[in-house]
C-alpha cells in the first residue's frame, strides 16, 4: 500500500522553499530545522472525511534532537556563524551565542519549534488543496487506494 507522503513529493518540496522565510525568522538555522522535521511525523487525522481531515505534525520525537539541535548551534557559534537565524527572530546574534552556552531556555526553543511545524502541516495541507490534490491524499491516508 502506498503512502500518502510519497505522493506529495513536489508539493512538499515546494512547501520546503516556501517556508524557508520562517526558517530565516526563527532563532532556528536551517541544518536545525532539517532536525526538527526528522524528528516530526506529519499525519492525516480524520482522512476518511476530506472536509474535517487535517495534516498534523507529531512532534513526539521532538525531544529527542532537542539536545542535537543545541550541539549544532553551538558548534555554529564556535564557528562564528552565531547560531541564530535572522536578526528579525528579535534576538540576533547575541541571543544565539547566549543559547549556544546554555543560556536559552529550552522550553521555549521546544514552543517555537512546535509551533514552526504546525505552521509547516497547515501550509502542506493548503497547498495540497490549491492544487486539488486533497481529496486523493485522503483516500491514499485512508487506505482506500
Amino acid at each position: 500500500m502506498a503512502d500518502w507522503k510519497d505522493r506529495v513529493v513536489g508539493e512538499r518540496m515546494s512547501v520546503d522553499d516556501e517556508f524557508g522565510e520562517q526558517v530565516e525568522a526563527s532563532s532556528f538555522s536551517r541544518q536545525q530545522w532539517g532536525l526538527i522535521m526528522t524528528a516530526t511525523e506529519l499525519r492525516i487525522e480524520n482522512p476518511d472525511d476530506p472536509e474535517a481531515a487535517r495534516v498534523v505534525a507529531d512532534t513526539g520525537k521532538l525531544p529527542q534532537v532537542m539536545s542535537e539541535i543545541d550541539n549544532v548551534e553551538k558548534q555554529m557559534a564556535s564557528m562564528g556563524a552565531g547560531g541564530a537565524g535572522s536578526t528579525s527572530s528579535g534576538e540576533g546574534f547575541l541571543g544565539g551565542i547566549k543559547r549556544a552556552l546554555g543560556f536559552g531556555s529550552r522550553d521555549e526553543r521546544y514552543e517555537e519549534a512546535e509551533e514552526l511545524v504546525e505552521e509547516y502541516a497547515e501550509l502542506l495541507q493548503e497547498r495540497l488543496e490549491e492544487n486539488g490534490r486533497w481529496e486523493e491524499v485522503c483516500r491514499v491516508a485512508a487506505g482506500d487506494e
